[in-house]
């Protein structure tokens, strides 16, 4: 892949590694750029080199010390802003604040529409993130914004690592994800289950039912996010009770947070699948069931096609070689 000299890729501390991999892929090196944070805590971003009339593509993810790199996000993009960049896309793999996308409740904020319109303010002129956990986010923006999918990543996967995966059930965990489900399903030609989920309270699950059969059969559970990970071990509990032979787990967001590493470890889950959108090896020294789908050449393409002005639909259902 060659790029021409009017790009620059920059990125802040959130996930570094995931900059580099989709620079490297790109044929570049990253720009420049030093994001300090000061005794009382302000953010300072310098960018140390030229992005006067650039196409500028900054790597930021929603994750660890959220609401800092959110801030380093939007200092990024108002820098180059005013440094006159030609255009400025934010590749936000995992988006923050995704989940409260809707006034569930009396005076709930919806902060992802917040979170867009701070970008949008900032100077961002396009989006690019992946796998949102609500689609209809792309609406709280008035510019373009892409939503990649991890599923072609995730069907490569199931096809060349798990072992007799035409004697699977690919499983919703969630009525939510039915819909990402039964997709996967339908490309891999397997059959598709549910599991009804009743709540206590958030992050708790009081009881799970299995809608289908599994009996005899291998059980991959798909999700766009693991956070605690009390659904997939109680999931995964749900599909050996109900006679599975093994359950995998394949998640685009490893989040991870709490308690996670210690529910994996317990659980009956083979192995737990993630997408590199936000950084976990310090986890995976931790957990040995915990495996990496790289998803840094869907990003670099999206890119390369974004700055040569090239369709991105191509990835939508496929991996780049």
């Amino acid at each position: 892949m060659t790029m021409t000299n009017s790009i620059k890729v920059l990125t802040g501390n959130s996930h570094p590694e995931l900059a580099g991999l989709v620079a490297k892929r790109l044929g570049i090196d990253l720009a420049n750029v030093v994001v300090v944070k000061f005794s009382n805590q302000e953010t300072s971003v310098t960018v140390g080199e030229s992005v006067r009339d650039e196409d500028v593509f900054i790597i930021q993810s929603g994750c660890g010390e959220i609401n800092d790199n959110l801030m380093e996000l939007l200092i990024m993009i108002n820098a180059c802003k005013t440094a006159s960049a030609r255009r400025i896309t934010a590749i936000i793999p995992c988006f923050p604040y995704a989940r409260q996308d809707r006034k569930d409740k009396s005076r709930a904020p919806i902060s992802a529409k917040l979170v867009a319109n701070m970008l949008t303010v900032a100077g961002a002129d396009h989006v690019i993130t992946m796998d949102l956990h609500a689609s209809q986010i792309q609406g709280f923006f008035d510019i373009p914004v892409d939503n990649l999918y991890a599923e072609p990543s995730v069907l490569k996967y199931i096809r060349n690592e798990i072992p007799d995966f035409k004697n699977a059930v690919i499983v919703s965990p969630d009525a939510g994800g039915a819909k990402r489900a039964t997709s996967i399903a339908d490309r891999l030609d397997l059959e598709f289950a549910l599991i009804h989920k009743e709540r206590k309270k958030a992050n708790e699950v009081s009881r799970m039912v299995l809608v289908g059969d599994v009996r005899g059969k291998i059980g991959i559970l798909v999700d766009d996010m693991a956070d605690t990970c009390g659904t997939l071990g109680l999931a995964a509990k749900t599909l050996i009770d109900n006679g599975a032979t093994q359950v995998y787990a394949i998640v685009t967001h490893g989040v991870l947070s709490g308690k996670a590493i210690e529910v994996i470890n317990n659980s009956v889950l083979e192995k737990v699948v993630v997408t590199n959108t936000i950084p976990h090896e310090d986890k995976k020294k931790l957990c040995s069931k915990i495996e990496t789908i790289d998803v840094s050449p869907t990003l670099a393409e999206a890119i390369r096609r974004t700055h040569n002005g090239e369709s991105v639909s191509y990835l939508f259902h496929s991996v780049p070689e």
